[in-house]
């Protein structure tokens, strides 16, 4: 048995907490889930006593039993008889973490659609596994409190409001987005916001803005498979700049494509990449800042999956760090709160008068009721508070898996272990096909996305995306190990 923490391990600082106030044993408790998360805290190692915890930390021994009886429920910690807290051992012998595969960046179109649309034409079948869904369950949101945030913004939403709020977007909804920005460290004035509909609307205005057919644009490899899609749509050239699994864009390659390409824009997930869930570090995120900034390309910052951070801070944007609007963020709520009701937003920067005027040569303006409806809730419905509930269930789902992958999987199996989001990034054994696997597992009932779909050049076809945001119940188990059986046999 491993010693006890020891005293400089202890959490310092209590965490910095946005818009709604966490108690006390709230705060320590997702502190000790860091020190878990990162490793400080290993599988089977006994955590601080409550009589250590609470002298050292300075709280009462009653806010760590509560601290420690709301890891229990996440999941991550057990308590053993006589002998007190211990890290939960999900599993003894953990699959190594997935490598990067880089190569080096060449213009190609783009052409997955047909390929992308097979996959996702498995999902509407309701009885099957959903490990290939890009969406977590629909029942971790608060559909029930949403809708009366909508019976209530109705009643008080004037005849005017209907128009007026049709250009600009929700002057509340507006507000709040902007208040949860400056909470963040980014001042940003209502007229850079662009409300859309959803975050791929706001993708394709940014990326529309300025581009035309036949530009070059930057693009991840593997790269969400809707970013192909909508460069194939615009007939622009993909160039692929490989992304490492744990720290996101390689650098290097980006500055060697800029300095010999006419890359006209760059669409870069800078934090819980799809598919492989890499953040980059503020260092990095900064560094690509200033390389974009020195050949004055923009950036098209996706950053759907923003909210669902497992550690006690939010990731910062690389806007944040954004001196002359060369930047596009952008966000929507229809991953961490309301995925029906297509809203998003864009903080356009410079090219935000440009957007807005895109927009309303197209689809003019999201439901007027559904923002009223967010903009709402997030006043008064407790945002902070679900999406903290959220990042626990996802973050104790996402356990689940990857403990079922080390037991069921073949050993050479390397997996992501993000800090955040809902999807793991697992390469299997070299011989493996991903779509022949695809074809096997979808015969038993289970979907999952394989690698090709992520890539214009067919790549990482050993490899596919799981979702663990679905809750984790027999069935989930069942899978995993008929997929484990499946490329056992390839």
């Amino acid at each position: 048995m491993t010693a006890p923490l020891s005293v400089e391990y202890l959490p310092a600082h209590p965490p910095v907490v946005l818009q709604d106030k966490m108690k006390r044993y709230e705060k320590f408790a997702d502190e000790i889930a860091e020190l878990i998360r990162t490793g400080v805290l290993a599988a089977g190692e006994k955590v601080p006593s409550v009589r250590h915890a609470s002298r050292t930390y300075g709280v009462s021994p009653s806010t760590v039993f509560q601290a420690y009886y709301l890891l229990e429920d996440r999941g991550l910690i057990q308590a053993r008889a006589r002998s007190g807290y211990f890290v939960r051992e999900h599993a003894k012998q953990p699959l190594p973490d997935a490598q990067s595969n880089p190569r080096p960046a060449h213009t190609t179109d783009v052409d997955v659609s047909e390929l992308v649309f097979s996959v996702l034409g498995s999902l509407k079948d309701p009885n099957t596994v959903p490990f290939g869904s890009a969406f977590p369950s629909p029942h971790l949101y608060p559909l029930a409190r949403l809708a009366r945030s909508m019976a209530q913004s109705l009643r008080v939403l004037s005849p005017h409001a209907v128009i007026a709020d049709m250009t600009a977007g929700n002057p509340d909804l507006r507000r709040q987005i902007a208040l949860r920005y400056m909470v963040s460290g980014v001042m940003l004035p209502l007229e850079e916001l662009v409300i859309t509909n959803g975050a791929m609307e706001a993708l394709n205005l940014c990326l529309q803005t300025v581009t035309q057919p036949g530009d070059l644009v930057a693009i991840e490899a593997p790269a969400f498979y809707a970013t192909l899609q909508v460069l194939e749509r615009l007939k622009l050239k993909a160039v692929e700049i490989p992304v490492h699994p744990r720290e996101g864009i390689d650098l290097q390659t980006l500055a060697d494509s800029l300095a010999h390409l006419p890359i006209k824009a760059c669409w870069f997930m800078s934090s819980l990449q799809n598919p492989l869930g890499a953040s980059m570090s503020e260092e990095k995120k900064r560094a690509l800042y200033e390389l974009l900034q020195q050949h004055q390309v923009p950036l098209i910052e996706d950053d759907v999956y923003a909210e669902l951070y497992y550690g006690t801070q939010p990731p910062k944007p690389v806007k944040s760090f954004d001196r002359d609007g060369l930047v596009m963020h952008c966000g929507s709520f229809s991953k961490s709160l309301a995925p029906g009701y297509r809203v998003g937003w864009v903080a356009g920067g410079r090219y935000a008068e440009k957007i807005s005027r895109l927009k309303l040569m197209t689809t003019i303006s999201p439901s007027v009721p559904a923002q009223a409806a967010i903009a709402d809730y997030l006043q008064h419905g407790g945002y902070d508070r679900h999406l903290r509930k959220l990042r626990h269930t996802l973050e104790m789902q996402q356990s689940a898996m990857l403990a079922s992958a080390a037991r069921h999987f073949p050993a050479q199996t390397r997996v992501t272990r993000p800090s955040g989001g809902y999807f793991l990034w697992v390469e299997f054994p070299e011989q493996v096909d991903s779509l022949q696997l695809f074809q096997l597992a979808l015969a038993q009932g289970i979907s999952l996305a394989p690698g090709p779909i992520f890539s214009a050049t067919r790549r990482f076809g050993n490899c596919a995306r799981l979702n663990h945001g679905h809750p984790w119940d027999e069935a989930s188990e069942r899978a995993m190990e008929m997929l484990g059986r499946i490329v056992t046999a390839m």
